[in-house]
């Protein structure tokens, strides 16, 4: 920590990361894509396997394809400069730590846009549309999507706050226990 500063002064980007899914059209620059792409591969994974693999996504017309099929889940890709696609092994008996890998490979991006002055923010590709961008991306058939990251300079109109001040969160006290789970 810096000399003056609190504990929470340290965690503030990560409180103030949030999701943006309207951007505006101007570019990014390599240096802030290869940023970005450098802290998703140094996520955690599940037995440090590293089973993801990334595709990084700059041609407008295929980000606005993968938009279409996947809609209402991936309306940020309607106006995304950019995105990456995370790309996992599809093994059904390892659903839920791929699924955990994922997550927190997201999570990472949306910090490292954020900390870089951009936004980001998740879709989610459903089953029933995993094919269609599977053959959009030209995976092989072991290999599936779930979470693609729009990715761009955030509208003004994504920037304002979506809750009244105080109101984004619930209270502490409603979520966080000391030792054990509250009685009554």
């Amino acid at each position: 920590m810096a000399d003056g500063d609190t504990p929470h002064d340290v965690v503030r980007p990560l409180i103030r990361t949030r999701q943006c899914r309207e951007f505006t059209d101007q570019p990014m620059s390599d240096e802030e894509i290869d940023a970005i792409v450098d802290a998703a591969r140094w996520s955690g994974s599940s037995g440090n396997e590293q089973a993801w693999r990334f595709i990084v996504i700059r041609e407008i017309p295929t980000i606005r394809r993968i938009g279409e099929v996947g809609m209402p889940q991936t309306r940020g890709l309607r106006t995304a400069v950019a995105a990456i696609a995370i790309v996992l092994p599809d093994e059904p008996p390892r659903t839920v730590s791929r699924a955990y890998d994922d997550g927190r490979v997201a999570e990472r991006i949306l910090v490292a846009a954020t900390m870089v002055g951009l936004g980001s923010g998740i879709s989610w590709i459903r089953g029933e549309f995993q094919p269609a961008v599977r053959e959009i991306l030209g995976l092989p058939e072991d290999r599936i999507v779930r979470t693609i990251m729009s990715l761009g300079h955030p509208t003004a109109a994504a920037l304002r706050p979506q809750s009244a001040p105080g109101h984004a969160r619930r209270p502490r006290g409603e979520v966080v226990f000391e030792e054990r789970w509250p009685v009554g």
